[in-house]
């Protein structure tokens, strides 16, 4: 399952993603919240063993959303939320579904400074793998053609290493 990721630190605050997604749920299903002159995108993580699943006493929370005929409203979901992203809006729950009638989701598409974006972690984890890897053996590297600048400085830097050691 693919999931929305943000970027706090390329968010400016503009709510822009928060406007897009009540335009289209009437309420907004992600928070952004400044913090020290940061603004902080929250959003539903879609957990594994999530808790307000389990918590509902009425089991209207799943995986993809919430039936609202089954919400009742107690808070329960909001109260056990590690991330508070859950809300409570006219006796019923609120998270973010992630815009399942979209190609892509309302809050991704408004924002300008792409801090929110949805990715599929199988496919990250490998990346990030990869690029370790790519660290680690050198495949990464471009080679770089040594002109008579790279040469002298090797050199000088040599030299004064040499130098370092000698005077010890």
């Amino acid at each position: 399952m693919k999931k929305i990721i943000t970027q706090p630190e390329v968010c400016d605050g503009c709510l822009d993603c928060e406007k897009a997604c009540a335009g289209l749920y009437g309420t907004s299903r992600i928070l952004i919240r400044e913090v020290e002159g940061s603004y902080y995108p929250i959003i539903c993580q879609h957990c594994e063993d999530a808790p307000c699943q389990l918590i509902c006493p009425t089991e209207a929370i799943h995986e993809e959303d919430i039936t609202g005929s089954k919400c009742i409203g107690c808070g329960l979901c909001m109260l056990v939320c590690p991330f508070g992203s859950i809300s409570i809006h006219e006796r019923k729950a609120q998270r973010c579904n992630q815009c399942p009638d979209l190609d892509t989701p309302a809050c991704i598409k408004a924002c300008s400074k792409r801090a929110i974006a949805m990715v599929d972690p199988e496919k990250l984890i490998k990346e990030k793998q990869k690029q370790h890897l790519e660290k680690l053996t050198g495949l990464g590297k471009k080679k770089k053609k040594k002109g008579l600048i790279d040469l002298i400085t090797t050199k000088t830097k040599a030299k004064k290493a040499l130098h370092r050691e000698e005077s010890r």
